[in-house]
């Protein structure tokens, strides 16, 4: 930081100006690697406002738009003493773009040097971000987010009355292999009571007390096991970073493979069962086995959909919300296609149709919207058949067997 109340900031990112660029001007590039909401009206004259899950804010609005070059905006942050100015510049690098940030307009007295603390640190660890974002698709805020490896288990007063614990706390049952909770000697039926030196009367109050913690982290954690208060040192894990297909034809590939498998269990779940048994809903606001298989067709054009809006570079949420669960709108496919066997032959050809979409994907958009391309092959290899293995593979089940009554 200057003199005159400038933070400055310099990093090399791995992308070209233009992506490097964009990144600060689409509102899902931004949310992506800087904040957990934004939006952005890129001109001169139009506002930029970015949010986070802990409460801070900041609204601007853009002065200088030179696109792949410069941008000057200001920046009035939630509690923040008055505005300041952002002045980013953009140039080629040898090993991408250099990105130079000027944050300048500070005063003097504790609100502005508690200004400049935490807007140094979000700086550095944004543009740290800002290259993962731009290298790799990943968000090092979700990279590096602590594990602790528990499974909570209920916890009412006769439980804690049965095992010698408080009746407030977290009931564990039980700790993922290789967690710190396992290493740390942490066991089913303990109570956890003080994590990092504060108190836990409940699991919500894990999260705020995990904010600012990383992965590699090492904690306090106190907890009552048989009646005994006991405090152990935790060291904090991370999530495993999944690995997708790196081309699009190894994402249709990978794609095709689930759906073969979740058609071949759909052929074997339903395998006897008539029409009329299959349009049989368990009870009221249940779905029959129709209405599931319509549901999945839904899931597959509203991914297809959901990743057009990804390829044509329009702002896109996390994942598909409930669209495919309006019951109305399952009805009327089932309406429309009437049989089991047609709505089948539907959802096989629905799987095709994001297969071959997969398959066709932007060469650019496979390898420089990593951050995109990585959440459309989440959502093909990993989220969509877990939809079908982790709920409607039970729920098929259950509406088969009340069919069959």
């Amino acid at each position: 930081m200057s003199s005159n109340g400038t933070l400055a900031f310099k990093r090399t990112v791995r992308g070209t100006p233009e992506e490097a660029y964009r990144a600060f001007v689409h509102p899902t590039a931004l949310r992506d690697w800087m904040s957990d909401a934004a939006q952005v009206e890129a001109r001169p004259g139009g506002r930029l406002y970015v949010w986070w899950n802990d409460g801070y804010s900041a609204c601007g609005t853009f002065s200088t738009v030179e696109p792949g070059k410069r941008l000057v905006f200001s920046w009035l942050g939630f509690n923040e003493p008055g505005p300041t100015q952002v002045d980013i510049r953009f140039a080629p690098a040898k090993a991408g773009t250099r990105v130079t940030v000027k944050h300048s307009g500070f005063g003097e007295g504790k609100a502005w040097d508690d200004s400049r603390i935490g807007l140094t640190q979000g700086w550095e660890s944004g543009l740290e971000n800002l290259d993962s974002l731009l290298a790799d698709g990943i968000d090092l805020r979700l990279a590096r987010r602590p594990r602790l490896g528990i499974y909570i288990g209920e916890l009412t007063a006769e439980i804690a009355k049965k095992i010698g614990a408080p009746a407030q706390g977290i009931r564990l049952d039980g700790t993922a292999e290789g967690s710190g909770a396992a290493a740390a000697g942490l066991q089913k039926d303990d109570v956890l009571v003080a994590f990092n030196g504060k108190p836990v009367t409940h699991f919500n109050d894990l999260g705020p007390l995990l904010a600012g913690l990383k992965g590699g982290d090492t904690v306090p954690v106190a907890f009552v096991r048989a009646g005994e208060r006991q405090t152990v040192e935790l060291t904090l894990g991370r999530f495993p970073i999944p690995k997708y297909p790196v081309t699009a034809v190894a994402l249709a590939r990978q794609a095709r493979i689930s759906h073969q498998r979740i058609n071949a269990e759909l052929a074997k779940l339903t395998r006897g069962l008539t029409d009329t048994a299959a349009g049989h809903a368990p009870k009221k606001g249940e779905w029959s086995v129709k209405q599931l298989v319509a549901h999945l067709v839904l899931t597959e054009r509203d991914l297809q959909s959901w990743a057009a809006q990804m390829i044509n570079d329009r702002e896109v949420g996390e994942d598909l919300e409930f669209r495919p669960n309006a019951t109305v709108r399952v009805d009327a496919l089932v309406g429309r296609l009437k049989t089991l066997p047609a709505l089948r032959r539907e959802l096989a050809l629905a799987q095709e149709e994001t297969a071959r979409l997969a398959e066709q994907l932007p060469r650019a958009f496979v390898t420089k919207r990593k951050h995109l391309y990585r959440r459309l092959a989440g959502w093909i290899v990993e989220i969509t058949p877990g939809h079908f293995d982790q709920e409607h593979r039970e729920q098929f089940a259950l509406a088969i067997k009340a069919a069959a009554r």
